[in-house]
């Protein structure tokens, strides 16, 4: 079971990532982080994530949320989640991997006391207490024969969570009156992207998703074509951004207000996150800049943590033969752009 959850993981993947879209170099300024001084110089610039249990030497990490002086890290290799501390050097195991289905742990997202956690191509949504570790929810897409991937998380501002599905056209929601669960319920689909501009293709397509502060709209990224989508939450409506030209290789995503972050992990330098100030209406944006870091190693999603931005380096490029040996999975931890 585990191997073949693992080998579609990386079939899945692979395809996107290794054929990301490149970033033209006179879209933006690009910022060299290393020249700047970091928030909270007392802090860590960089979190090891200790190698322990069935994937001690290839973590492969993706997902990351944060919570105060914590933030969590998942692994795609047996669904180990990790826990650190800002103030702390080395993150270690909370969740271990296996456990409740979850051999595979893409994105996260941290609510309350409540981490919900995407199984990828597991099908699965998972729900865990940040206090006692219990399982307090899961879900399950409606098993047909169609490969699924769940990939990302966000929950708006009413408790509703909203999952992408990288194979399957279309957007689940979690309903904020069930987020706690006695068995396994099903995953409802709340919007469909069959007949719109956001068409699926045989790679990695629906990715990144955050939810604007009105719960209107959320935004979607297609890292192969470089594209981003408003999808209107209660219409069901889909519209492409219109980024002026840009291209916006998005992996996971962030929502300050109109300011959106975007882990962009390309094929070639630089890799960067990504800064787009975006219209009133979500429609429309343009790229500020891109912040790159020597730490960055195949940066996959990003969260916020007081000023700073914790940065998971996944390693991908590796893993889905790139050549090299993997080093130490870690993420890094850079100023707010």
């Amino acid at each position: 079971m585990r191997s073949s959850l693992t080998t579609t993981l990386a079939t899945v993947v692979a395809l996107t990532l290794l054929t990301a879209v490149p970033a033209a170099a006179q879209e933006t300024r690009v910022q060299d982080v290393q020249t700047q001084e970091r928030h909270r110089p007392d802090l860590p610039t960089t979190y090891l994530l200790d190698p322990v249990g069935p994937a001690a030497d290839d973590i492969y990490p993706e997902g990351i949320a944060a919570r105060g002086n914590e933030f969590y890290v998942s692994s795609t290799t047996d669904g180990t989640i990790y826990r650190g501390r800002l103030d702390q050097p080395t993150a270690v195991p909370f969740l271990p991997g296996g456990e409740d289905g979850r051999v595979v742990a893409a994105g996260l997202k941290v609510d309350g006391r409540t981490l919900f956690v995407a199984g990828g191509p597991t099908g699965l949504v998972w729900a865990y207490d940040l206090r006692t570790r219990e399982l307090t929810g899961s879900w399950q897409v409606v098993q047909d024969g169609t490969p699924a991937f769940l990939n990302d998380i966000a929950v708006g501002p009413r408790g509703d969570v909203y999952v992408t599905d990288s194979s399957r056209p279309v957007l689940y929601r979690i309903d904020a009156r069930d987020r706690k669960t006695t068995g396994t319920e099903l995953l409802e689909p709340v919007v469909s992207f069959e007949g719109t501009v956001f068409t699926y293709d045989q790679d990695i397509n629906a990715n990144g998703i955050v939810v604007s502060r009105d719960g209107r709209y959320a935004v979607v990224s297609k890292p192969r074509t470089g594209e981003l989508f408003r999808v209107g939450l209660k219409d069901g409506s889909v519209v492409r951004v219109d980024l002026g030209g840009a291209s916006v290789a998005g992996d996971g995503l962030l929502l300050d207000g109109r300011t959106l972050y975007a882990a962009e992990w390309t094929a070639g330098p630089p890799q960067s996150v990504v800064e787009v100030r975006l219209s009133r209406d979500l429609a429309s944006g343009t790229v500020v800049s891109r912040t790159t870091d020597p730490s960055f190693d195949d940066p996959t999603t990003i969260a916020r943590a007081g000023r700073s931005l914790l940065v998971v380096n996944s390693q991908f490029e590796i893993r889905f033969g790139g050549g090299g040996t993997p080093g130490p999975f870690t993420v890094s931890r850079i100023p707010l752009p």
